[in-house]
């Protein structure tokens, strides 16, 4: 497993960690499932270009 780390914005950080709660309920973990979906659903949208 690789390891990164980034500075975003505060609010979208907030903003981010809301949905991620109430999408998969807040466990240790989620954030870095819905940061991974994130990541392989902005590579398919720039690979279909």
């Amino acid at each position: 497993m690789g390891k990164v780390s980034f500075v975003i914005d505060d609010e979208l950080e907030k903003e981010f960690r809301v949905e991620v709660a109430k999408r998969l309920g807040g466990k240790k973990g989620d954030q870095s499932k819905a940061i991974e979906e994130a990541i392989k659903l902005w590579l398919k949208e720039k690979n279909r270009g």
